[in-house]
């Protein structure tokens, strides 16, 4: 598969597949692009070309040091948009990669898009701050960090059955789903992993929202625990009014997986609505 030679000699894994109006799909944190294996095939077989990659510090591309803040992160995306010259684009981000997405649209514009989707996102903001109250107290990511730094092994595995809603009555996942999701989030640096929870947990993205004029998608799950809807996608709804809005009732984090076919349709339609 091929790889970008960034502007400071990393390099960016993408896959580049079809043809016809092309969607480029954002990865959540810790996972890769490979993520989307259910978007990409439905978007693959109903005629569109799909572009997925891996950020810095994750799966297949580099793996610096430093360079995790949304800043870089998002100059990463421009520069893979720019050496692809797409035009007409739909751009998708998934949790954390919803803030690249929302920082490409105030930082770069909207000429080369038609559309976005935030899919169980963290945007607008999810600390808790003076005048974020009902954010997450920084506690919580401080002892996600510990435990990383203890065993990152094992919080993974046990992060991952809350990402996709995992408990003793249900199960909406198989096991070997969950092992792939492990696999794919050992592939990052655990530095990329622990300096990305600063990133994703600190960057205030409201903002921002004054640049998202373009149509907008926004999905997210009522049962997300890792994500709250209620501080993400609802008040995204609620600050950029023009916004398509749909919850999935009790839906997890990992509604890409869980709630494939939904997101697959409710995507197919979004970009059916914005096509010129």
């Amino acid at each position: 598969m091929p790889s970008l030679k960034l502007r400071d000699g990393n390099s960016l894994h993408y896959k580049d597949m079809g043809a016809g109006r092309p969607v480029l799909l954002v990865h959540g944190w810790p996972l890769t692009g490979d993520m989307w294996e259910y978007q990409t095939l439905a978007l693959l077989e109903a005629g569109y070309r799909v572009i997925t990659y891996d950020r810095r510090g994750f799966g297949q591309s580099s793996h610096p040091f430093g360079g995790y803040d949304y800043e870089t992160l998002t100059a990463d995306l421009a520069e893979l948009i720019d050496h692809l010259d797409l035009t007409d684009l739909t751009l998708v981000g998934f949790s954390m990669g919803g803030g690249e997405v929302t920082r490409y649209v105030s930082r770069f514009g909207t000429t080369r898009l038609a559309g976005v989707g935030l899919i169980a996102s963290i945007v607008p903001f999810l600390l808790e701050t003076d005048d974020n109250p009902d954010g997450v107290p920084v506690d919580v990511f401080a002892e996600f960090k510990a435990q990383i730094r203890r065993d990152r092994f094992h919080f993974l595995a046990e992060f991952l059955k809350g990402f996709y809603g995992v408990s003793m009555i249900r199960k909406p996942v198989s096991q070997a789903l969950i092992d792939w999701s492990f696999t794919l989030g050992m592939m990052a640096s655990p530095n990329a992993t622990l300096d990305c929870i600063d990133s994703f947990s600190r960057t205030d993205f409201r903002p921002d929202l004054a640049a998202l004029t373009l149509p907008v998608l926004v999905v997210h799950g009522t049962g997300d625990k890792t994500v709250p809807y209620e501080l993400t996608g609802k008040r995204v709804s609620e600050m950029v009014p023009h916004a398509r809005y749909v919850e999935y009732d009790s839906a997890p984090h990992g509604l890409f997986a869980t709630d494939a076919e939904a997101l697959n349709r409710d995507l197919l339609g979004f970009l059916a609505s914005t096509k010129l």
